[in-house]
């Protein structure tokens, strides 16, 4: 099983890919989503979002300004004002 994420910002779709695991710096607490996980809406605060692509890998962190995270049927996705290259 695999989790849909998309990375966006409001000037592009930055990340659509499957993955294990996210974890989003939420406005109340770090929360971590995989596949199956209950829909949730949250503010994100500015921080890392720790990416896993397979269940043992090497997390991928992704540095992110503000937004919202919603996960839903389709997946995960991140609404970010900014995102670091």
């Amino acid at each position: 099983m695999a989790l849909h994420f998309e990375l966006v910002t409001p000037a592009k779709l930055v990340r659509s890919e499957d993955v294990h695991m996210v974890v989003v710096p939420g406005g109340e607490g770090e929360f971590g989503v995989l596949e199956g996980h209950a829909p949730v809406m949250s503010t994100i605060r500015d921080g890392a979002l720790t990416v896993y692509k397979t269940e043992n890998g090497t997390p991928e962190e992704i540095q992110i300004r503000g937004g919202f995270a919603e996960v839903g049927d389709n997946g995960l996705t991140v609404l970010a004002e900014h995102v670091e290259s």
